[in-house]
C-alpha cells in the first residue's frame, strides 16, 4: 500500500503546474500541425527517446535530437523533460522541425528532502539531472526506452542502440567506464572516476553493509537503455529515492565526486545487475581537458554516439571536436540561445 501511495504522491508532484493544453501527467501531446508542411512522416514501431532540456541548454537538446533524427529513418519519438518556464521557448524552436515529440514538465518539488544541503550549493544540482530516475512516471505504458543526456551527438542509427539486449531480470543497460572505448578518456587527477570508490564513501557504514567491491568498474548513466517493465517490478525509482534520502542524511557520496551526483545512487541500485551497451555507442569524456589528444579524429568519426561529459561543452568557448556538434545545430528562432563561439546574430 505504501508503495502505491508513494507512487501517486510522486505523480501528483509532476502535475503541479496545470496548463490549458495538457493532459494528466503533464505531457504536452505532439502537435500534428507541426508536420503540415513537411513531407516526411515516419511510421512503424515507435522508438521512445527521453532527453532533458534545461532552459540554458535548450540548444544542446535540440541539436542532440537533430543528430538522432537525421541519422535514422526510424520512427523516433522524443520525450523532452523540461521545466514549466521553458515550454513556450522549446515549442517555438521545435515548430521549425519535423521531429515527433512530447514535452514533459518536471516539478523540482519532487526532490524535496532528497538532496543534502551541501550538494544543493553545487551548480551541478540541476533538477532535471534527476529526471532519469522517474522514467516510468513519464512513460507509464512504455516497455523499452532510451535515456540520453543533452550533451551528446549521435552518429549511428538510433535503432541499433534501441535494439541493445537488456537481459532477463535486468532493468537497464549501461556502458561501463572500463570498456575499451571510454577508458581512453578516463579523467586523470579527479579521483578514481572509473570505479565505485570514486563515487561512494566506502568508510561509511551504510556503504560497507552493502558488500560492494570498491574497485568495481563504474558506469556512466548519461546514456542507457531501460526495460521499464522490469524497472517498475523492481521498484527502481523507489530504490533510487531511498539512497538519495539516505545520502541527504548521512553524506554517503565520495568527497572526490566531481559533478556526477546522479551517478552514486544508480551505482548502488544497479550494482552487478545491469546489461551492457556497445562501447562505441557511448564514447565519452569529450568534455574534459585534453580530450583531443585522447581520441583520434578517425576514432571519433567511427563512434556511434559522442558524449561531452565534463566541463567543456561543444557549444561553449573551448571544446574538442565541437565542429561535429556544429553540424547538427539548429539556430534558435527566438535568438535567445547561440553557441558562445558563434556570433549572436547568427540565427
Amino acid at each position: 500500500i505504501c508503495a502505491l501511495v508513494c507512487h501517486f504522491f510522486k505523480f501528483s508532484h509532476l502535475t503541479a503546474f496545470p496548463l490549458a493544453d495538457t493532459v494528466p501527467g503533464m505531457v504536452l501531446p505532439f502537435e500534428m500541425d507541426f508536420l503540415s508542411d513537411h513531407k516526411l512522416i515516419r511510421t512503424g514501431d515507435e522508438i521512445p527517446v527521453v532527453i532533458t532540456a534545461p532552459e540554458e541548454r535548450l540548444g544542446a537538446a535540440v541539436t542532440a535530437m537533430n543528430s538522432i533524427y537525421r541519422n535514422s529513418k526510424a520512427n523516433v519519438v522524443f520525450n523532452i523533460v523540461t521545466l514549466n518556464e521553458s515550454v513556450v521557448h522549446l515549442r517555438t524552436w521545435l515548430s521549425k522541425t519535423d521531429m515527433k515529440h512530447k514535452i514533459i514538465i518536471f516539478d523540482p518539488k519532487i526532490l524535496t528532502g532528497k538532496i543534502s544541503n551541501d550538494l544543493q550549493k553545487v551548480e551541478a544540482v540541476k533538477p532535471l539531472n534527476f529526471a532519469r530516475f522517474f522514467l516510468p512516471v513519464f512513460l507509464p505504458d512504455t516497455e523499452k526506452v532510451i535515456y540520453l543526456d543533452d550533451d551528446i551527438i549521435v552518429q549511428g542509427d538510433i535503432r541499433e542502440l534501441f535494439d541493445t539486449s537488456v537481459k532477463l531480470g535486468h532493468a537497464a543497460a549501461f556502458s561501463e567506464d572500463c570498456d575499451s572505448a571510454s577508458s581512453k578518456g578516463i579523467v586523470r587527477g579527479a579521483g578514481n572516476q572509473n570505479s565505485y570508490i570514486g563515487f561512494l564513501d566506502f568508510k561509511k557504514e551504510a556503504i560497507k553493509k552493502l558488500g560492494m567491491r570498491a574497485n568495481t568498474c563504474s558506469f556512466n548513466p548519461g546514456v542507457f537503455v531501460a526495460n521499464l517493465t522490469e524497472w517498475k517490478q523492481q521498484n527502481i525509482t523507489s530504490q533510487l529515492e531511498f539512497w538519495m534520502e539516505r545520502n541527504a542524511k548521512e553524506d554517503l557520496y565520495s568527497k572526490t565526486l566531481a559533478d556526477s551526483i546522479t551517478t552514486p545512487p544508480m551505482l548502488i541500485v544497479f550494482y552487478k545487475h545491469h546489461s551492457d551497451i556497445d562501447p562505441m555507442w557511448h564514447v565519452r569524456h569529450l568534455g574534459v581537458t585534453g580530450a583531443g589528444n585522447r581520441y583520434s579524429p578517425q576514432f571519433v568519426k567511427a563512434a556511434k554516439l559522442l558524449h561531452w561529459n565534463g566541463h567543456y561543452k561543444p557549444w561553449g568557448r573551448a571544446s574538442s571536436f565541437s565542429d561535429i556538434w556544429d553540424k547538427w545545430y539548429i539556430p534558435d528562432p527566438t535568438g535567445k540561445f547561440h553557441p558562445i563561439r558563434r556570433p549572436a546574430e547568427e540565427k
